[in-house]
């Protein structure tokens, strides 16, 4: 037994490491010997014999085809230079050069194809996932691979999970100078202004605490030309000035009460644009404060942000608790965010009551609250996390302590010794930083992600060390080159809710070069990534208007419903002409809702018409030359809708001053819009003969939309593009009593549904007014059209549509006067489907009346 130990403990193993030198020496004899043995069998011929060898172009010695190959060589010998010349500058393959591109990580700017459409930085994950389209000059994820289903799929994991969108195709403007300027410029141009908010609201938007929405107006009258939906916000005043040091504030607070007033002259803020608006917003903006500029000789820069800043978007009943896994706030910038613990499976303690503090409860954020953090690289963070350890285990964690604390000396070596070896440069240089940089100093410039392979390098390096092995040097990547890069990142969280208060998720400001390094994790955490039409079905869902499909009156609606009819045709076009549809009208034609005021009654629902009310509304359209109301100054561009969408209550009740219609049964103003309406239903009183009256009332030339949202009263689903109608007192007497199961219902003859609306030129349509007694008796005239339709598989389905001012409040009026017993403060309407012969009943509901704004959007 001692022998055989003896032996064991005297195996020796094979180096780890082999000197060639030596390997070469004293394998030399051998081969010498090999050598001579070989030459002996062979006498020293080492030729290879004549039957073994294989046929040759040794044969082919004709002297013409000499001559031939030669005349040939003589003829090509430019040839062959030219294409020697053309080897030397060979192109790279377009498969190479995509990809080598598509992996490079600049710090600014978007990469773009050979004909300048603009890539995202997550294009490479999409494309592979997600049907894409070019769109406004980008490469967009459509939706994911299929035939556009997978709604109900999709609202369950908004209701249950988290969704991810990559939204980097909103572009920031960047506005600098004084804070009274710059609030100058944004009255001049949004709808609510800053100062149109309330008081608190006011203060904490400008102040930075909380983002603003509104919409953004070309320079002009109040109603002019609007251009889209934007977010705004600014810089904080405690940011601004910390590095002055004038003033006493907070780490993650503002300047006090005090200070305000001090140092708030010079103020930075941000205006987000859709890229299909942000050409004409962008012009608005300079255009509005060159013309500050030259009024009050004050210097404002406005700048745009384009490929600087990314958004990405999550959503969903989880979205906070996702976010709080993978963004870890840095302590402080002294300190080296780095430093892992080899087998940590708990935070520090500081580290975890910063992020408790900042990330405890996202009920302490209020609405449209504005969180700035400095996080840690997401990729380096650990895996796995213990934040509650059992008491039986807590015995053993101290035992071990001082084994840890010697594993953390070791291992901050370790990543000593990578980082000298992998940047060439010895810690603290200036290759791998750790700065401090605000976010809203990006303009300036932000430090770029380290790259993936660094990061693996680095964790091959603790692997080997794990096993007491050495790491190779052969594979070292040389990155010592000038770009510094950061493994902390300077973000922005904004808390998204809808009209009602209520949250729907967070977006994420961040560097575009850093987008790639928190896709990836959002996306392994478990969260659901979708496109533009998963996130339009949310924003149905919602309630929520979604740009540019619900903003008729901005000339981005008109391109991109320009852009869906062109599909459509096509679609249609490649269709066998035995099945094919008939066309319809994309978009809808908004002028024809004018012939329910010039051809229809005047109740816009009853057949029975005296002269008098025929003659007032035959005269209503006649008054247009003569309104000198900021109405008829709305200019147009290019749009085709003739009309004003009120998004305010300031909107709504300036309008109906101007045509003399305060007594319209409108409630936008009142302070308490739900309890005020029901008891005004209850109210009898204020029912009568008085209001059956016509009101001679000045109308301008141009209509006023209101949004609404409309619910099916027992059955239907509703399209986007489907027209709604005016109802008569009789049709809703009879889909109310109408049973699910009864046939028939409120239909139009086939034949008249092709005919509604007829096509004039190809962006053309008029209303066609029918001639037959039996197809007049079920015509009912347009008052508005769905621009949002049902989200299949949802279980409150809801449309959104635009709705004709006037005409609601009058269907309004007739329903409340003649209905006494089933007044309700929603509106029934009647929605048909372009392709229908079907009249659905609906519930309208006024979005004006359930709040004061209607500026929020997804």
């Amino acid at each position: 037994m001692s022998s055989t130990a003896t032996t064991k403990t005297n195996v020796v193993l094979p180096p780890r490491k082999i000197n060639l030198q030596k390997f070469r020496e004293s394998r030399g004899p051998e081969l010498e010997s090999l050598h001579s043995l070989v030459s002996t069998r062979l006498n020293n011929d080492f030729r290879s014999r004549r039957n073994k060898r294989r046929r040759t172009t040794s044969y082919d010695n004709q002297a013409a085809k000499k001559n031939k190959k030669r005349r040939r060589r003589n003829e090509t010998s430019a040839c062959l230079e030219k294409d020697r010349e053309e080897k030397e500058v060979k192109v790279v393959p377009r498969r190479i050069r995509r990809r080598i591109e598509l992996r490079m990580n600049q710090e600014k700017g978007f990469s773009s194809s050979g004909d300048g459409t603009k890539r995202l930085r997550t294009h490479v994950w999409y494309a592979k996932r997600f049907a894409m389209t070019k769109l406004w000059g980008f490469y967009l994820p459509l939706g994911l691979q299929g035939r556009g289903r997978g709604s109900r799929a999709l609202l369950k994991w908004f209701k249950q999970e988290v969704l991810v969108h990559d939204a980097s195709y909103h572009i920031s403007v960047q506005l600098e100078g004084p804070e009274e300027s710059l609030i100058s410029v944004l009255k001049s141009l949004m709808v609510p202004s800053p100062s149109d908010l309330s008081e608190t609201s006011s203060r904490s938007v400008i102040l930075g605490a909380m983002y603003g929405s509104a919409m953004l107006h070309h320079v002009g009258a109040p109603l002019s030309q609007p251009i889209a939906p934007v977010t705004y916000m600014w810089r904080p005043v405690c940011q601004q000035n910390r590095d002055s040091d004038a003033m006493d504030h907070d780490d993650y607070g503002c300047d006090k009460p005090e200070n305000i007033e001090s140092s708030s002259s010079f103020r930075q803020m941000w205006v987000w644009i859709h890229v299909s608006a942000f050409s004409e917003g962008f012009d608005a903006l300079k255009f509005a404060c060159q013309k500050e500029m030259d009024e009050r000789g004050i210097l404002i820069n406005c700048v745009s942000l384009e490929g600087q800043l990314a958004k990405l978007e999550v959503l969903g009943l989880k979205a906070f608790e996702h976010l709080q896994k993978i963004l870890h706030p840095v302590t402080c910038s002294s300190e080296n965010p780095w430093q892992l613990r080899k087998h940590s499976a708990v935070e520090s303690k500081h580290d975890s009551q910063l992020k408790s503090s900042v990330l405890g409860n996202q009920e302490n954020f209020s609405s449209h609250a504005i969180v700035s953090l400095r996080v840690k690289d997401p990729r380096i963070m650990p895996e796995k996390r213990f934040a509650d350890v059992p008491e039986s285990l807590s015995t053993g964690m101290l035992s071990i302590s001082e084994a840890e604390a010697k594993e953390d000396v070791a291992l901050a070596g370790i990543l000593n010794k990578n980082e000298e070896l992998l940047s060439g440069t010895k810690p603290g240089g200036n290759s791998i930083i750790y700065d401090n940089k605000d976010l809203w100093d990006s303009s300036s410039g932000v430090s770029p992600p380290v790259e993936d392979i660094v990061l693996c390098m680095e964790k091959n390096n603790l692997r080997m060390d794990k096993f007491c092995l050495d790491a190779s040097n052969s594979g070292m990547l040389n990155t010592s080159t000038k770009v510094q890069c950061s493994r902390s990142c300077p973000i922005l969280l904004l808390k998204n809710n809808d009209q009602k208060g209520l949250h729907i998720g967070w977006s994420i400001i961040l560097p575009l070069s850093w987008v790639r390094v928190f896709w990836a994790p959002l996306i392994s955490k478990g969260a659901h990534a979708i496109g533009l039409r998963e996130k339009h079905w949310v924003a149905s869902e919602m309630g929520m208007p979604f740009f540019p499909s619900d903003f008729p009156d901005c000339n981005a609606y008109s391109f991109f419903m320009a852009n869906e009819a062109a599909v459509s045709n096509q679609k249609v076009e490649r269709s066998p002409p035995d099945v094919r549809p008939w066309r319809v009208p994309i978009p809808p034609p908004w002028e024809t809702i004018r012939h329910a005021f010039k051809e229809g009654p005047t109740r816009a629902g009853n057949s029975q018409i005296n002269n008098e009310e025929k003659m007032v509304y035959g005269n209503l359209l006649s008054n247009s030359d003569s309104g000198n109301c900021s109405t008829s100054s709305f200019v147009h561009h290019s749009n085709t809708f003739d009309g004003v969408v009120a998004r305010t209550h300031f909107v709504l009740t300036d309008f109906l001053r101007e045509i003399q219609g305060d007594h319209l049964l409108l409630f936008s103003q009142l302070p308490d819009k739900k309890t005020r309406i029901l008891k005004l239903l209850k109210d009898e009183s204020k029912f009568g003969p008085s209001l059956n009256g016509i009101a001679h009332f000045g109308y301008g030339r141009k209509l006023c939309f209101l949004r609404i949202l409309l619910h099916a009263y027992k059955e239907g689903v509703f399209e986007e593009g489907a027209v709604v109608c005016a109802p008569q007192l009789t049709d809703i007497s009879l889909l109310i009593s109408r049973s699910g199961t009864d046939e028939g219902g409120l239909q139009m003859p086939q034949s008249a549904v092709r005919l509604y609306f007829k096509e004039q030129s190809p962006a053309k349509w008029e209303l066609h007014k029918p001639e037959d007694a039996i197809a007049r008796e079920s015509h009912r005239w347009p008052i508005g059209f769905v621009t949002t339709g049902f989200v299949r598989g949802s279980k409150k389905p809801v449309a959104e549509a635009l709705c004709e001012v006037v005409l609601l409040a009058r269907l309004r009026e007739e329903q409340w006067n003649n209905m006494p017993k089933k007044r309700r403060k929603e509106i029934y309407v009647l929605v048909r489907n372009l392709r229908s012969s079907s009249y659905r009943l609906a519930l309208a509901t006024i979005v004006l009346e359930q709040q004061e704004e209607d500026v929020e959007f997804l």
